[in-house]
C-alpha cells in the first residue's frame, strides 16, 4: 500500500507542475531586459570615462592645475627678485650710478666717454661695394 500512495503523490506532483499557467508571449522588455541593462551600464561607464566631466577630463584639468601652479611659482620668484631690485635701487647710490653710466651713457662732470666700435664692425661699409676688377 505504501507503494501505491507514493505513486499517487508522485503523479499529483507532476500534474501540479504541468498545471501551472505559463505566459504565452513575454513582452519585448521581459525578453531583452538583461541586454538593455547591460547596454545602459556600458553607456554610463563610457560617459564617466570619456564625457565632458569624466575621468579623462579630470586628469587633463589636474595637469593644467599643476602647470599653472608651477608657472605661478616662477612668476612669484620673478616678482620677488624685481621687488628686491626696486629696494636696492631706492637705497644704493652706487647701483644707481652704475646703471646711469652703463645703460644711459651718462658721465660725471669733467669725464669723457669714448665709444669704440664693436668687434664685428671692423670693415668699412664702403669696402663691400668695391668691385674686384679695380
Amino acid at each position: 500500500m505504501k507503494k501505491a500512495t507514493a505513486k499517487k503523490e508522485t503523479a499529483n506532483k507532476t500534474t501540479a507542475k504541468i498545471r501551472k499557467p505559463r505566459k504565452e508571449n513575454p513582452t519585448f522588455i521581459q525578453r531583452n531586459l538583461r541586454t538593455i541593462l547591460g547596454l545602459a551600464i556600458l553607456a554610463l561607464v563610457i560617459h564617466d570615462v570619456f564625457g565632458p566631466h569624466g575621468f579623462l577630463a579630470m586628469r587633463r584639468t589636474q595637469l593644467e592645475i599643476r602647470q599653472f601652479g608651477a608657472e605661478m611659482q616662477k612668476l612669484n620668484e620673478e616678482n620677488q627678485t624685481l621687488a628686491d631690485e626696486v629696494l636696492s635701487l631706492k637705497g644704493d647710490p652706487r647701483l644707481i650710478e652704475r646703471i646711469a653710466r652703463e645703460e644711459m651713457g651718462l658721465a660725471k662732470p669733467g669725464e669723457y666717454i669714448f665709444k669704440l666700435p664693436a668687434a664685428g664692425d671692423d670693415k668699412l661699409k664702403g669696402d663691400s661695394k668695391k668691385s674686384p676688377g679695380r
